[in-house]
């Protein structure tokens, strides 16, 4: 049951997010708790928190192991900021994809997170022309199962509207199409393209400034939407979706003033962890999803950002979109053999690079909530020591997890 169980969670990335009923979630993760804490030989642990001194002991003894090869690490009690543990905090260390908590902060620093994304389909002022008028919607698909499955704009609404007006006066359709196009990522025109291939189309681009889209536009063909910016955070965490983390944060960076490239992520995000009042010092970014190496942060700054934004309504979408330990996204299959009291306890972004494994999030233990980040950014390449240091911070913070107990009547 605690299987099927998981699998109705969020079976795959393609689960259509937007539907999946709410209560049944909380009946699901309740069955699985209740399940592994039946079974597990550790159950007795499970039911208890351990004291602040017993956090420190366990923790120094476990951040020395060599699957860990000297990691940052630090937890805070939520409810009263204090430091129950740290190690190297305020070290530089490369953080994966954690990274990507801090670009959905920035995301929803300064995007609407109600705002759905549109891109227009025109007929041209020529004959076998068209205009595309984008607003670089981070999620466009050119496949009908992924534009299903979670909402997205798909390609083909557009193109099925467009092959009525692509004929000439004979009704015969044309073997070639002219589009101007602005408010496109550079990547998803290819992908433009071969969708009007498929549909018998040889499409040539060309770029247009907002003046020309006026002037070449005649009428309005087809519009397409995006989720909401919510739904897409929510997604790039739960999945760790590189190329949406990157490109949402992207456009906070165009809306914030700073420019559509890595230094203006660099600066949008600096922007949010200054207007959050946390210590920027160890911070350099070089891309919003975490995949380059250049990439640093403290486990100190990653907690102080955690701490703030967990109560703002504003930044919610993080933490509903967090993994969460046996149960959900990149996290779905772990904890239920490394450390099962503490599945449907922890949630947590993920992060993963060749050298490095990083957990960043929240513990509940029974009426608390404990922030914890580790980062293991030395040690070996491989799938075997990457393993190794998955396992040991599972069984760390798993240590923490306990259920939260109501006194009997």
């Amino acid at each position: 049951m605690a299987n099927s169980c998981r699998a109705y969670y969020f079976q795959h990335p393609y689960r259509p997010l937007l539907e999946i009923d709410f209560m049944k979630k909380l009946l699901c993760s309740a069955l699985v708790l209740v399940i592994s804490f039946g079974t597990s030989a550790s159950s007795s642990h499970a039911s208890s928190t351990l004291s602040a001194s017993q956090i420190s002991s366990y923790f120094q003894r476990t951040s020395l192991s060599a699957t860990l090869a000297d990691p940052a690490i630090i937890v805070i009690d939520r409810a009263t900021g204090e430091v129950i543990f740290e190690k190297d905090s305020t070290s530089s260390r490369k953080p994966a994809s954690v990274m990507k908590v801090l670009a959905a902060t920035a995301t929803l620093e300064f995007i609407d997170p109600e705002l759905r994304y549109e891109t227009r389909l025109y007929s041209g002022q020529e004959s076998a022309s068209l205009v595309l008028v984008g607003s670089y919607d981070p999620w466009l698909t050119n496949t009908y199962k992924e534009a299903v499955a979670n909402k997205r704009a798909w390609i083909g609404n557009l193109i099925k509207k467009a092959i009525p007006v692509l004929k000439n006066s004979q009704g015969i359709p044309f073997k070639s199409v002219s589009i101007g196009y602005s408010g496109l990522f550079t990547k998803d025109r290819p992908l433009i393209e071969t969708a009007f291939k498929n549909a018998g189309f040889k499409a040539t681009f060309t770029p247009l400034s907002k003046s020309e889209v006026i002037t070449n536009s005649k009428e309005e063909i087809a519009t397409v939407y995006s989720p909401t910016v919510r739904e897409m955070v929510k997604f790039a965490i739960l999945w760790s979706d590189n190329n949406l983390a990157n490109r949402l944060v992207l456009n906070a960076s165009s809306v914030a003033g700073y420019g559509m490239s890595n230094l203006g992520v660099s600066m949008t995000i600096n922007d949010a962890v200054a207007r959050l009042e946390v210590d920027p010092t160890g911070l350099e970014i070089f891309d919003g999803s975490g995949l380059s190496k250049e990439n640093r942060v403290t486990a100190k700054l990653v907690a102080e950002l955690l701490q703030k934004i967990r109560d703002d309504p504003k930044f919610l979408p993080i933490y509903e979109g967090l993994p969460v330990s046996g149960v959900s996204g990149t996290l779905e299959k772990r904890y239920l053999t490394t450390a099962p009291q503490a599945v449907g306890l922890v949630h947590a972004k993920t992060g993963t690079l060749d050298g490095t494994v990083s957990l960043a999030g929240y513990v509940d233990s029974g009426d608390r909530q404990y922030i914890v980040v580790a980062i293991a950014d030395h040690i070996h390449v491989g799938s075997v020591p990457t393993n190794a240091a998955r396992t040991t911070i599972d069984k760390l913070f798993g240590k923490l997890a306990a259920p939260l107990i109501s006194p009997a009547a």
